[in-house]
């Protein structure tokens, strides 16, 4: 069986990747791609800690936020479409300049 702190270091690992890619990319498809990695680190460690307590409510958790985290990805993308229509562009320093 594989030790619980191995599950907490690969979810931090996948949760830290997710952060550096949110922080560092100006592409939008990027950064969307960064929060559902963010939120995989999550489902990671909810998964492992439902395991290790022998609770299913992180399990039933998780596919919570699978659902929410397909619903964000749907919308973001169709809203990501539309601007990249009007602007042909998919940088976020191109997308603030249309506020206003």
């Amino acid at each position: 069986m594989v030790p619980l702190n191995w599950y907490i270091v690969l979810s931090t690992a996948v949760f830290t990747i997710g952060v550096i890619g949110f922080l560092m990319r100006r592409n939008v498809i990027i950064i969307l791609m960064s929060i559902e990695l963010m939120l995989n680190g999550v489902n990671i460690n909810l998964i492992a800690f439902s395991h290790y307590l022998q609770d299913p409510r992180g399990q039933i958790l998780t596919f919570f936020i699978i659902t929410v985290a397909a619903a964000e990805a749907a919308i973001g993308l169709a809203i990501i479409i539309a601007l990249f229509r009007n602007k042909a562009t998919a940088h976020v320093d191109d997308i603030h300049e249309m506020q206003g």
